[in-house]
């Protein structure tokens, strides 16, 4: 998950569309009901969360009409339950864990008291303050009529909610996705926790059992542990497992040094509730059973996409478990006048690519450019303490595809002059090369996060690594760490017998 929704979302207020392009007449719909609102829109927007108000505030401000619909909180998962109140709550823990190190810098402190109220109250602020960016308010300004209601398919063309009947040229959908409950005997008989709810926990966890060890799940570890909490974290295969093995490695290192338990390849088989104590059977794929006792339970086992009650067959549009059935130009494959964004397009399941399609939707819809979902490499971070960031393949991915036709170059952040002086020296910077040309990258450690987006320029635009050592690196920097890892590449042809004969050959001339 990203912090910030894309750029369209957030940009300065528009004057409203064309009123003759929305139009609006009574027509009843029950006996003795209030008439219900017909119109007719260039675009339909489903969902208010990244991806849709991008798309919504893009084709606004073209002055195209826009109804918007949202049954719930405007800014969706990502504001209101997803990056931006985890992020807050990852900072608070950090604080809280600077002042437990401070100690290395020769600065002598007590321990941190943890004040409940006051953490969810940082996590509230930041939500309320990044709010009014995404508010009903701010979209009406742009000129998009906001219908607060679950909308649903009447027909391929038509859209109706409670009060609403809005025939469209194009809709989009873009309903997001909600945490997966998996299938355990018992528990959906057990109160649990999802990422909608344990923000806003009222008690303290005095130990979080954690089911699910992807991003979400250690983010969520490490930040309670920090906080004061014992954590217990039963994942089924390896944690951190779509990351570089290595790299994913030391972070998970990191999190068990700080006090996480980690149950990797254990498979939560039975929850129940005995009092206050919530307890979860596991079952190995080798070794021992586990039974852990906790006081409260985290559901983080992957996500789902959200279709409920929208009436698909009647939009004829074609879905299966992963969301809408989208060509590499999101559009629908079974109605070409409904698009799927975000995660309702079946794809990865971040901000930042909600974001991005709705530029690719701006740009096929609107000015008829040919840009494909699927044309520029995918980061993702998982922000534990050290962030770990992936882009491209792997090098496990690469080497199954091209076997040893890659190189690896790297530079360890031991080397790094800046992340000394921090005296935070884990990780590196990895490089996937092939013929020079950039396949992916990991990186683990501080800011890994903002120091991959180096390498995502270069990949996205054609570079390759010849180009990731031809700039100027600011000293003293971790950023340094990307041009030395490309440097790296090409440490035996620089400083090779070659060059030691030819650099022999030109001091001769005058």
């Amino acid at each position: 998950m990203s912090d910030n929704a894309d750029q369209n979302a957030r940009a300065p207020l528009a004057g409203p569309a064309d009123p003759d392009k929305v139009a609006t007449s009574p027509a009843p719909h029950s006996p003795g009901a209030a008439p219900m609102r017909e119109m007719k829109a260039d675009l339909v927007v489903i969902g208010a969360g990244s991806a849709g108000l991008s798309a919504a505030a893009g084709a606004a401000q073209f002055g195209l009409s826009v109804v918007l619909y949202e049954k719930g909180e405007m800014g969706g998962d990502c504001l209101n339950s997803g990056c931006v109140p985890s992020k807050a709550l990852l900072s608070a823990a950090k604080a809280a864990a600077q002042v437990r190190e401070a100690g290395k810098f020769g600065i002598e402190t007590t321990p941190p008291r943890i004040d409940w109220e006051k953490v969810k109250l940082h996590v509230r602020t930041s939500i309320a303050t990044i709010a009014p960016v995404d508010s009903q308010e701010r979209f009406e300004g742009l000129g998009c009529t906001v219908i607060r209601e679950h909308a649903k398919f009447a027909s391929p063309d038509t859209v109706i909610s409670p009060t609403t009947r809005v025939k469209a040229r194009r809709i989009i959908i873009a309903t997001g996705s909600r945490a997966f409950i998996p299938p355990i005997e018992g528990l959906a008989n057990t109160p649990y926790l999802t990422n909608e709810t344990i923000f806003d926990l009222p008690d303290f966890p005095e130990h979080l059992v954690i089911l699910g060890g992807g991003p979400i799940g250690m983010e969520m570890a490490q930040a309670f542990v920090r906080l004061g909490a014992k954590v217990t974290v039963i994942e089924m295969g390896k944690a951190l497992g779509r990351s570089d093995r290595a790299h994913a490695e030391i972070a998970i290192e990191a999190l068990r040094a700080e006090g996480v338990t980690l149950l990797e390849g254990y498979k939560a088989t039975k929850v129940e509730q005995d009092g206050k104590t919530i307890r979860v059977h596991t079952e190995p794929k080798d070794g021992e059973a586990w039974t852990v006792e906790g006081s409260h339970l985290l559901v983080a086992v992957g996500r789902q996409t959200v279709f409920d009650g929208m009436d698909l067959d009647k939009g004829d549009v074609d879905h299966d478990r992963k969301g809408i059935i989208v060509g590499d130009n999101l559009r629908s494959a079974s109605n070409r006048r409904v698009w799927a964004l975000g995660d309702a397009a079946g794809r990865e399941q971040f901000t930042h690519i909600a974001g991005w399609h709705a530029s690719v939707f701006a740009r096929r819809a609107f000015f008829k450019q040919r840009t494909k979902a699927d044309s520029l490499p995918v980061p993702a971070v998982t922000y534990t303490s050290p962030e770990v960031a992936q882009l491209g393949l792997t090098e496990a991915e690469a080497r199954e595809k091209h076997g040893d036709d890659i190189t690896t170059p790297s530079f360890q952040f031991e080397e790094s002059d800046r992340a000394i002086a921090e005296a935070d020296t884990d990780g590196e910077v990895k490089l996937i090369v092939r013929k020079g040309k950039l396949l992916g990258a990991s990186i683990v450690g501080k800011e890994a996060g903002d120091l991959l987006q180096l390498v995502s320029v270069a990949m996205s635009n054609g570079l390759g690594v010849k180009e990731l050592t031809n700039f100027i690196s600011p000293y003293p920097t971790r950023a340094e760490g990307v041009k030395r890892a490309a440097n790296a590449h090409y440490a035996d042809v620089v400083f090779g017998k070659s060059a030691k004969r030819l650099v022999g050959l030109l001091q001769r001339i005058p």
